[in-house]
Formats: C-alpha cells, structure tokens, sequence
C-alpha cells in the first residue's frame, strides 16, 4: 500500500520532467485542507459530535493546516502569477500540535476534548493508514511568504470558528 508521501514524491518527479522541458510547473504541496464540507475537518468532527474527542497518539505530532478559502487563493494566485514556479507548501502559518488541534477544534464545536485515541488502536483498526494520523511534519509556508501571500486565516482558533459558522 502506498501512503500520501510516496505519492506526493512520485507525482513530483513527474511534475519535474514537464520543467525539464522548459514549463512553468508549480507543485503544490497541501497540509490538512479544513472545510466544513468534504475534506478532513468532518471526518476529525465525528468523535466530538459524540462527545468523544480527543488527541490522537501522544498528540505531540504536528498538524500542518489551511482553510479551504486560503487553498483557493493560493491556487488563485499560482495560476494567474507567471513568475510562481516549483514547489508551494500550502499550509498556514502556524502549525500546532494534535494536542491543541483536538483542543481548538473542541472549544469551535462546545465539546468536550478529552478522550484520546491511542496509537494502538488505530493501528489494529486502520493499519498502515494509522501512519497519516500519527505521522508528523511542522511545515512552514516560507516561499508563499516571500512571494507576500496573504492568509485570511491564520490562527486555527479563529479557523475553526469562522469555517463552522459556514451555511
């Protein structure tokens, strides 16, 4: 089975031989996309609904995020700015730990975050899929910053409560 990684990894040697033949090329690199329909964010929802949400794991993992509207301006801007070109972290500027991703997520929905989800668990339940939930990568948005990106959302608190207010 192959996880997300390998397949960014093989998507983007794919996207370099397209440079290679003189393309603008623009990878993209997306962290954990939240939107209040699809994606994610529902999913991540579910246990909170019942009451029983929490951390996953240890909970010390990162979570790189961005909302759905900065997504769209990002991609906006990589299609009509002609001097973009290579790899793009999509993501906010500020990751936060599972920890307090489960505790942000748990305040916008006036739930209790205080179940975890052991590593263990998801590892006998979703198997090898338990490595995307476990795994952890700080990602930082550093080109999209030189380049003077403009988040609209940038504080996960703020994030959550403006995506759950959505029709």
């Amino acid at each position: 089975m192959m996880i997300s990684g390998e397949i960014g990894s093989e998507w983007e040697a794919e996207a370099v031989k397209a440079e290679a033949l003189g393309l603008r090329v623009v990878r993209l690199r997306f962290g954990i996309i939240l939107a209040k329909h699809g994606g994610a964010l529902p999913q991540m929802m579910r246990p909170f609904k019942f009451g029983v949400g929490g951390r996953i794991g240890s909970g010390q993992q990162w979570v790189s995020w961005i909302a759905l509207q900065d997504v769209v301006s990002v991609i906006r801007e990589a299609l009509q700015n002609r001097a973009i070109s290579g790899a793009l972290n999509v993501v906010s500027p500020q990751p936060t730990r599972n920890v307090d991703f489960a505790q942000a997520l748990g305040r916008a929905m006036h739930r209790p975050a205080i179940v975890p989800a052991p590593a263990f668990a998801l590892e006998l339940v979703l198997g090898e899929m338990s490595e995307m939930l476990l795994a952890s990568q700080r990602v930082m948005p550093s080109r999209l910053e030189q380049l003077g990106f403009r988040f609209s959302q940038r504080d996960l608190n703020a994030a959550l409560a403006s995506i759950l207010a959505e029709p």
